[in-house]
């Protein structure tokens, strides 16, 4: 007497709706993971890249070892001489310098 019948709804097409939500917080975590960690490392390498590209004789650098010591000659096959001590002199790749702590004045021309 009071009951009313009931209907059935239409079922949602299960294809791309579906299947667009699956993928929603798959494509979510992929995008804060490329703005919290890829995209500054991104930008970390390259301004190391820009540093190590800078380098010119007289800077006085940190090698990813420690090593403190001036730059003598820079080669361009990716190595550099590096002063440590009076008369002591190592080469070192370029990659492989963490810091610039002095950078030295161009000559005028």
């Amino acid at each position: 007497m009071f009951a009313t019948p009931a209907f059935a709804q239409a079922a949602g097409a299960p294809g791309a709706a579906s299947a667009l939500t699956s993928f929603m917080p798959l494509i979510l975590i992929f995008g804060i993971m490329y703005f919290l960690l890829i995209r500054p490392q991104q930008k970390k390498l390259k301004e190391h890249k820009a540093m190590v590209d800078a380098l010119r004789r007289g800077d006085q650098i940190v090698t990813q070892g420690g090593i403190l010591g001036k730059v003598v000659k820079v080669q361009e096959d990716g190595i550099v001489e590096v002063e440590i001590a009076d008369g002591v002199k190592v080469k070192v790749m370029r990659h492989t310098i963490a810091t610039v702590l002095n950078k030295t004045e161009p000559a005028a021309s």
